[in-house]
């Protein structure tokens, strides 16, 4: 955790990053953390929040007023009236963009082919001209994330909440990129805060590779962490003197992973080219934060930020199939109990900031000798101790009795 401290007071805003399903999931657990430990802020009533990528989705159904408890239900548990949070949304493969791009070969070949006669270059010229061509027909994305979209569309049409910036009653800004301008963009801001906050989603966590850009209005969109990791600087720019940021983007330090039988390994090579490419891309981002941070100190002079994010060392965020109800949960329980541990340890140095903005540390809560993150949300747990997922995970329908033996089978081959 980092603090970028100048004794200024005034209002709270809430700056959320990206880091994909498994990020959503931290930032709903360390948000939970934040709401039982810190009095004086209602996360469902922040005067401005800021959200990119995962955090936009975070930031969207907080500004919506689902609770942070809500959220920490939905990851496992599936109530009456709500949609659970499911990681799959994210992973829905993007059959029509493989389609549309395929049926486009042969008009490139025989393009490249035209082209080559025409210069009188069938050899070499041919080949090279084929690859050109080619690679335009290669997909600009792996998954769909329109499911995405359409999962905010239903979670916002319940009474209660809006799919619409204007009605919501404090600022929301969802940052993405517009991919012809090279330039961030804020769905939620004047100019473009008619457009759906469901849609300005979708556009926020279309990160290239993975998803194809989103189209708005004509213009094409992508995941807003290519020119920043948390944007906290909208929030400030907005007149937030307070910034509490959320980060679950952070390279992982394999030092000391195989000796707690996390890696067999202490090298994540073995892992696999997606954990080469993820360790890759933290590095960057969280290289770029660091800057950024230090930036601030200069720029806006009275301003306070407390940034969270996981330690480098912290095995449990990095090495979890987040896809199985029993890993997201740990996950997110992760995610609170160690937020609730380092507002603990940075008692001395958090307090005096806090206050100077009305907040302040609930000692009752970072004094616990545990940290429950289910009995925080009114989850139940069995007579051992352990979460009780029967009475989590409601069984009255085939399929998800089917999942829960699943999951079953899923932690007893993790034990064994």
């Amino acid at each position: 955790m980092q603090v970028i401290d100048h004794h200024r007071t005034g209002r709270v805003g809430l700056a959320l990053a990206g880091g994909g399903p498994e990020g959503a999931i931290y930032e709903i657990g360390a948000l939970r953390a934040l709401d039982d430990a810190l009095e004086g802020i209602d996360f469902n009533a922040v005067p401005v929040t800021v959200g990119v990528s995962a955090g936009a989705l975070v930031g969207a159904c907080l500004a919506n007023g689902i609770t942070t408890a809500q959220l920490v239900r939905s990851v496992i548990h599936e109530e009456p009236g709500e949609q659970p949070f499911r990681p799959e949304l994210f992973m829905m493969p993007a059959v029509g963009e493989f389609v549309r791009r395929g049926l486009a070969v042969p008009r490139h070949v025989l393009e490249a082919v035209m082209e080559s006669a025409r210069r009188g270059e069938l050899g070499r010229g041919l080949v090279s001209r084929l690859v050109g061509r080619l690679g335009r027909s290669l997909p600009v994305g792996l998954f769909d994330n329109n499911a995405l979209r359409e999962y905010l569309e239903s979670l916002f049409a319940a009474e209660g909440r809006t799919n619409d910036f204007r009605k919501l009653s404090n600022q929301l800004f969802l940052v993405s990129a517009d991919l012809d301008a090279g330039e961030p963009v804020l769905f939620g801001s004047e100019r473009l805060d008619h457009i759906p906050i469901a849609l300005a989603v979708q556009a926020s966590t279309a990160l290239p590779g993975l998803y194809p850009p989103v189209e708005v209005e004509g213009r094409y969109y992508v995941d807003g962490v290519l020119l920043k990791t948390l944007h906290a600087s909208v929030a400030l720019d907005n007149g937030a003197d307070l910034v509490l940021c959320v980060n679950p983007i952070v390279p992982v330090d394999t030092d000391g992973a195989v000796e707690q039988g996390v890696m067999r390994r202490g090298h994540l090579l073995d892992r696999g080219m997606p954990t080469v490419l993820s360790q890759t891309f933290r590095t960057l981002i969280h290289s770029r934060l660091d800057t950024g941070l230090a930036a601030y100190r200069d720029r806006y002079e009275g301003a306070d930020v407390v940034l969270f994010e996981p330690r480098r060392n912290d095995y449990t965020m990095f090495f979890r199939n987040i896809f199985s109800f029993s890993a997201r949960a740990e996950v997110c329980e992760h995610a609170y109990r160690s937020t609730l541990e380092t507002l603990a340890t940075r008692r001395d140095e958090l307090e005096p900031i806090l206050a100077r903005h009305g907040l302040r540390l609930r000692d009752e809560v970072l004094e616990q000798p545990r940290y429950d993150l289910w009995a925080s949300v009114g989850m139940a747990r069995s007579a051992n101790g352990r979460r009780d997922r029967k009475a989590m995970l409601p069984t009255t329908v085939a399929t998800r009795d089917l999942r829960d033996a699943l999951d079953d089978l899923d932690e007893w081959l993790g034990d064994a």
